[in-house]
């Protein structure tokens, strides 16, 4: 079960810009297989595409995701759960597994200016650098951001 205090505070307004992060289940690294991040990026477009979101930018690494998007008529929570819940049935279908791919819960953050969304999308944008995964902002495959990188 998530934590409760991931929860105290938390609105769901929208219209807002979130950052949300989530992690695999034991932190397992799943990511580190393209088949498997490919996915996961299947599933941030399409929410996308179904008119949940408007993404900004987000990067999956291999065991976690970090997800910068605007808040349209769905509530978070249902963005959360629908995005987790599809995603872990097509890479348990992909891998032939069961059982759960995310930890309960997410952490969430609303951005509440333009220069809070820049740095938590340079934030984004570099995570893989300060990982070790990658020289620069442009060399990591798994990461994306409309705003100008880094």
């Amino acid at each position: 079960m998530a934590s409760p205090s991931l929860q105290r505070g938390r609105i769901s307004s929208t219209g807002n810009c979130y950052v949300v992060t989530t992690v695999t289940a034991g932190r397992a690294r799943l990511f580190v297989d393209t088949a498997n991040a490919q996915e996961v990026i299947h599933w941030l477009r399409a929410s996308d595409d179904q008119g949940r979101t408007e993404s900004v930018a987000w990067v999956v690494m291999p065991d976690h995701i970090h997800w910068m998007f605007y808040l349209r008529q769905t509530p978070l929570a249902i963005v959360m759960r629908t995005f987790k819940s599809r995603s872990a049935k097509a890479i348990n279908q992909l891998n032939k597994t069961q059982g759960a791919l995310w930890q309960p819960g997410y952490y969430d953050q609303l951005q509440r200016d333009e220069r809070q969304l820049m740095t938590e999308a340079t934030y984004i944008l570099t995570n893989p650098v300060r990982a070790g995964l990658a020289a620069g902002t442009n060399d990591y495959p798994f990461a994306w951001c409309r705003c100008p990188p880094p």
